[in-house]
């Protein structure tokens, strides 16, 4: 089970976060300790990101009776994650829409193997309380954080485009979420692009307020991307089958007892329970398991294109080529609706 944060933390819920993650900003290791679930002889090795898949299906029952075990590493954000996976660290691990492009714009070894569809609500443009800011097209000049090659990055693009701007009108500042906290906090940066829980966390604190989100803009995808070299070990392909089979059971318990993982999340990552449950609201609760399919497969090839033509990644991707559908069994096109509240 991953250490919790000391009684002391709570009495600054804004650090909380952040102070686990500003750990390991950059690096492609991840920040958990020797946090192990199951039993038996083989190791499946997952990357997670605050408040993800560990909390999702510790909160649902998921964890229990595993004849495998399930070693936890944790990451500030979906691309060092996939640093780890190209690396063969990790076996699997969830990461948002944009850093699986990134990856395989640098020729990484990874594969899509399941996805999901949630509203994008919670990645959100920030502004702090005091900005005059009150819609993207005054973004113009302005500085924004956010992580590169996150799902915030495109949201970022995507909102500036729909607003008739491009990157090259922003100054954009590169930071990981401790630092992007920090700068936006001081008034170092002018607005924050970033994803729940971070999110729900400055609205909380009543310390910013949403400028724009992504919803109507952005995919609203969340993945598994696994390893190719742990797809091809058959022990570990079928861990993988089974560990996402209870993941995506989870997922949609979550969305029945929002309360109740809420209360879990809280207490496995220390957030205060009002931002645990606000995040769980505005956008965890609403995902539902999608296949990969080919609408997925157009969806990020256009996300891909976009940052190619921006000259952020070197290369033209063929995303089709990163991704393997063995996992889809059943399951209903990439295109269908989020759960509503």
């Amino acid at each position: 089970m991953r250490r919790r944060l000391a009684p002391a933390a709570l009495l600054l819920p804004l650090a909380l976060l952040l102070t686990a993650c500003s750990q390991n900003a950059s690096a492609g290791t991840g920040l958990g300790g020797d946090d192990t679930d199951g039993k038996g002889s083989l190791t499946l090795n997952v990357g997670d990101q605050k408040g993800g898949s560990e909390a999702i299906l510790r909160a649902a029952g998921e964890l229990k009776n595993l004849d495998y075990k399930i070693k936890w590493s944790t990451f500030t954000s979906g691309p060092p994650l996939l640093e780890a996976v190209n690396a063969k660290a990790v076996d699997i691990g969830g990461v948002g829409n944009t850093p699986p492009v990134f990856a395989a714009g640098a020729g990484s070894k990874i594969t899509v193997v399941a996805a999901f569809h949630g509203t994008s609500r919670g990645d959100a443009v920030l502004v702090p309380n005091g900005s005059k800011l009150t819609k993207p097209a005054q973004l113009k000049g302005r500085s924004v954080a956010v992580a590169q090659g996150s799902s915030a990055h495109y949201q970022l693009v995507a909102s500036l485009e729909a607003a008739g701007l491009s990157l090259s009108d922003v100054k954009v500042k590169y930071l990981q979420p401790a630092d992007a906290l920090a700068a936006f906090t001081s008034g170092k940066v002018d607005a924050w692009a970033v994803w729940d829980p971070y999110t729900s966390q400055v609205l909380q604190a009543k310390q910013g307020r949403v400028l724009t989100t992504g919803e109507g803009i952005t995919n609203g995808l969340t993945f598994q991307v696994a390893a190719p070299a742990a797809l091809k070990d058959t022990k570990k392909a079928a861990a993988i089958k089974d560990y996402l089979g209870r993941l995506r059971r989870a997922t949609a318990w979550v969305y029945g007892h929002q309360e109740d993982w809420a209360r879990v999340w809280s207490k496995e990552t220390g957030l205060p329970y009002e931002v645990a449950l606000a995040s769980v609201r505005r956008s965890n609760a609403s995902r539902v398991s999608v296949a990969v399919d080919k609408p997925l497969i157009a969806s990020e090839q256009q996300i891909a294109d976009t940052f190619t033509g921006l000259k952020l990644i070197p290369r033209k991707v063929d995303f089709a080529g990163f991704v393997d559908p063995r996992y889809n069994g059943d399951l209903p096109a990439s295109t269908t609706a989020p759960r509503t509240s």
